[in-house]
This record gives C-alpha cells, sequence and structure tokens, in this order.
C-alpha cells in the first residue's frame, strides 16, 4: 500500500536538498517506493573521520534526511513534520565505497510517526541502525 500523501520522486528529493548539507555530502536519492526511500552517501574524504571510517555523524545525516522525508511527505497537505528524537547505532564500519540507507515506518500515528533507518555497505552488510521520531505538526 502506498502511504505517501503528497507528490514524492527521486527528482522532488534531489531538488529540494540542492545547495544543503545533504548536497554537500553527496547523499543521492536512489528510490521511492511504496512504503520507503533508498539513498546512499559516499565514503571519501568528505565523509570520513580521521581513522578513515565513515563519520558517525554522516549516517546520522544519511538517516534523519530519510527518516524525515519520509515523514513530509506521509503527511497530507496542510501538515508538516519535525524531528523530535533520532538515535543511531553503529555497528560495522565503512571505508570506502558507499553507505546506502533505507527508510521505512514503523509507526504513523496523528501527531507522531517513528521511522527505522537500515544502513548497509556495498557489500550488503549492516553499518548502522537508526530510528528517529518526527512530530507531526498542523500547518498555521
Amino acid at each position: 500500500m502506498r502511504i505517501w500523501k503528497k507528490p514524492v520522486s527521486v527528482e522532488e528529493l534531489t531538488s529540494i536538498h540542492s545547495e544543503t548539507a545533504v548536497a554537500q555530502l553527496g547523499i543521492e536519492f536512489l528510490e521511492v517506493g511504496d512504503d520507503f526511500i533508498r539513498a546512499r552517501v559516499p565514503v571519501d574524504t568528505r565523509t570520513r573521520q580521521p581513522y578513515g571510517l565513515l563519520h558517525g555523524g554522516v549516517s546520522v545525516v544519511l538517516a534523519e534526511t530519510l527518516g524525515s522525508c519520509g515523514a513530509a511527505y506521509a503527511c497530507p497537505e496542510g501538515q508538516r513534520a519535525v524531528g523530535l528524537d533520532i538515535n543511531a547505532n553503529h555497528l560495522r564500519g565503512a571505508t570506502s565505497g558507499w553507505v546506502t540507507g533505507v527508510a521505512r515506518p514503523v509507526h504513523m500515528g496523528r501527531t507522531t510517526h517513528v521511522w527505522q533507518i537500515d544502513m548497509s555497505d556495498d557489500a550488503g552488510r549492516l553499518t548502522c541502525v537508526s530510528r528517529i521520531t518526527m512530530a507531526i505538526l498542523t500547518d498555521r
């Protein structure tokens, strides 16, 4: 079942993130499914920490971007989503290639959404799992 209440596409998501941290980090939107959004981030000089691993904060940026977009486009017109809380468990380091994240809703209520974001390396191994809680607000 398609969950989106507002028109959403890879092109739309890419367009709204031009000239943002998402663009600066090289995050690329890959796919919008009926109930998920997929994007990836490169593991390169922009995104590594001094020990050569993908910076944990970059994983959180990817997770927050995916979960926030998911909630925003799953809200009806006249509502918007803002972040309340995010957590991340870093499971495996990545030193090269890409880390790909997939966001899916765990809960879509009237006033809150909870989204799960699973991130994996090019070999399909989980690198990080994250959950974000979003407040759903009515526009004034």
